[in-house]
């Protein structure tokens, strides 16, 4: 082929959307991936169903050092012209907690309607794409040299993503490119990622309610906080609630958890000692959480099961402190391995929060999650590789 305006490193949703908005605006772009397959993170997002964007979706929902960054990109690319986009393609949806869009059916659909934009948009995508070298042009531009050939170009969109999932096929591949052209780093980690505990007791609890969830529940680590579902796993604790924390929480620290989320779990229990004092307590609990966790959770906090009536205030204050202030330091996360984001990477301070472009390398551009921004829970990161893409596609030359 011939050489393209705009080669875009990356066939996963912000190189996908990249690609097909640049086309449209009459670059020929190319698409260079190594994976086999297109788009295959879009295919096992939100348990196979996609969670592409969240209505409410605000800067204030990103962690990057420079929080103003986001601002631009995302102010003039919403999650409503996102959805516009689906709705003209017939993507069925369902919007499952408040501003949270799944596709109703598959994430296919998603991955499709990226595909035929890019199809009419006379993108070409090369899978299977080692890349071997990549070199600026003295007069403007870049050489890439793949495993299915050289190209030249005038632009190069990395969109190469995180470390999160390398099962899925992601690399570093973008921090070396960043590095090639004069490019900070800021410390990586994994993100909206589970728990891991390895404490005797805790673990021995956490393997026998394995599967079990409990909604509601609040978590907090310092001044954050999160209420959500939570969910025992055979390696520790999991639930969106665990995840949204687990991008706050630093190696060695402690995790509050309220079993009684937003409630007061002391007035409730005062309530129910009133109301149904013959009540036995595993009773009470089973009713709020499930008969397997009341159970286990009397056993763990060695809490004898009686009727409510015969707790002293004293004793009902201590079980509500154990409940709704339980502490844990989790041993760690499951790491890069299950995370939903990689937190940390490109130091936007060398990045146009306009444009993505490089302020070190004219015509070079970084989007979606290679840069030092992730969104949290809830369809926030998809947005981001759309208004990220977006951004750039709208600046290629």
């Amino acid at each position: 082929m011939q050489n393209p305006d705009v080669i875009i490193i990356g066939a996963g949703a912000a190189g996908l959307f990249c690609a097909q908005a640049a086309g449209h605006r009459g670059q020929h772009v190319l698409v260079l991936d190594h994976a086999n397959k297109a788009g295959k993170k879009i295919l096992m997002s939100g348990g196979g169903r996609c969670n592409f964007t969240n209505l409410y979706a605000t800067p204030a929902d990103y962690l990057c050092a420079n929080p103003h960054f986001v601002k631009s990109a995302l102010a003039r690319y919403t999650p409503w012209d996102f959805l516009a986009l689906a709705e003209r393609h017939g993507v069925p949806y369902v919007e499952k907690k408040p501003g949270q869009l799944f596709c109703r059916d598959s994430a296919k659909d998603i991955l499709d309607m990226l595909l035929a934009e890019c199809t009419s948009a006379g993108v070409d995508i090369r899978l299977q794409a080692s890349i071997n070298n990549i070199g600026a042009l003295d007069n403007g531009g870049f050489r890439v040299d793949t495993s299915q050939g050289s190209w030249q170009c005038r632009s190069l969109v990395a969109a190469t993503g995180g470390l999160s999932i390398p099962t899925l096929g992601a690399t570093g591949f973008g921090y070396q490119i960043a590095r090639q052209f004069g490019h900070s780093l800021l410390p990586t980690r994994a993100g909206l990622v589970p728990f891991v505990i390895t404490e005797p007791k805790l673990s021995a609890l956490c393997h026998s309610l394995s599967g079990t969830a409990l909604s509601g529940v609040t978590v907090s680590c310092g001044s954050t906080r999160f209420t959500d579902d939570l969910l025992f796993t055979h390696r520790g604790l999991s639930g969106p609630a665990m995840l949204q924390i687990s991008s706050f929480w630093q190696a060695g620290s402690s995790l509050q958890l309220n079993l009684f989320g937003n409630a007061d779990g002391l007035s409730w229990l005062q309530e129910q000692q009133v109301q149904r004092s013959d009540s036995e307590l595993k009773t009470l609990l089973s009713e709020r959480f499930t008969r397997k966790l009341a159970s286990a959770l009397l056993d763990y906090f060695n809490i004898e099961n009686r009727p409510v009536r015969q707790y002293s205030p004293n004793q009902l204050e201590a079980l509500a402190e154990r409940l709704g202030n339980w502490q844990i330091i989790p041993a760690g996360t499951e790491g890069y391995r299950t995370a939903e984001v990689t937190l940390g990477g490109i130091d936007t301070d060398d990045i146009s929060s306009k444009t993505m472009e490089s302020r070190k390398q004219p015509g070079l551009y970084f989007i979606g999650e290679v840069l030092d921004v992730a969104g949290h829970l809830g369809g926030f990161n998809f947005q981001w590789a759309w208004a990220s893409a977006h951004a750039a596609a709208q600046a290629l030359r």
